[in-house]
């Protein structure tokens, strides 16, 4: 009797595991099929300086972050798929792993957990990894501080300047506005165990998006002591931001309106 029980929940579970790959495949494709709409129709995404990205060998890719969902990097991600016959791994906080649906069309698309090497092996192996420095707070700005950058954090430099990477600098335009942050709500933060949930429209607003591609910054020879090495990585992240803030403001103003 006790084999027949455990063979039914067996079968059960198995039942139950194939429901929910199911359900997750099904939820992957909605998700690509609602990106590429979004992208293609409402977006209206215009992409400028594909020729900047190494066609090979290892680059690190720079952007900046913003928009109350972190939108953007899916956004900037499928883009880089669409146009490059090459992989991008792409270093992403806890969050993006936590729910299911989000967390296998991630890992797909080239999301990696996030840890203190930014990528360091595939860089190693020559490959292309890219970073969003502003981190959450890119994401946490109010609507009135739109397109100003917040402070890089120096990992990415650090890992350039250890592997020899150059930074490819990318402005990302439209996130601000499609995602505008008006607020938060610290209990659904709590609730959802997330460094912030924001207040913001249910779904992204019709806004012109702009992805710019700049030339590749060089890292620097590295150096032998870790100060000098520190010191390297320090001026890389200062020199990466003030790319990364220049397109942001000069692909800002090309746009005739941010909205249709």
């Amino acid at each position: 009797m006790s084999e027949s029980v455990n063979d039914v929940i067996e079968a059960g579970s198995a039942e139950l595991r194939y429901v929910r790959e199911r359900l997750e495949e099904a939820g992957e494709d909605a998700c690509d099929r609602l990106l590429d709409w979004l992208m293609d129709d409402y977006f209206r995404l215009d992409i400028t300086g594909w020729e900047n990205i190494p066609a090979e060998g290892p680059a690190l890719i720079v952007a900046n972050h913003s928009g109350a969902w972190g939108l953007d990097a899916f956004v900037l991600v499928k883009a880089l798929t669409r146009h490059l016959d090459r992989p991008v791994r792409v270093p992403s906080a806890s969050p993006v792993f936590r729910f299911p649906v989000i967390r296998s069309y991630a890992r797909k698309g080239g999301a990696i957990p996030l840890d203190p090497t930014l990528g360091m092996e595939h860089l190693t192996a020559g490959e292309l990894v890219g970073v969003f420095p502003e981190g959450t707070s890119g994401l946490e700005k109010p609507f009135r501080d739109r397109y100003r950058l917040r402070p890089f954090s120096p990992g990415f430099a650090v890992t350039a300047v250890q592997t020899g990477a150059p930074v490819v600098p990318v402005a990302v335009i439209g996130a601000e506005e499609a995602c505008p942050r008006l607020g938060e709500i610290p209990a659904l933060a709590r609730l959802f165990g997330l460094p912030f949930f924001p207040l913001t429209p249910l779904f992204p607003l019709p806004a012109k998006w702009l992805v710019t591609v700049g030339e590749p910054i060089p890292a620097p020879p590295r150096p032998e002591s870790f100060a000098a090495r520190s010191a390297a990585a320090r001026g890389l992240c200062a020199e990466a931001r003030d790319a990364v803030q220049s397109l942001v403001d000069r692909e800002r103003a090309r746009r005739a309106t941010p909205f249709w």
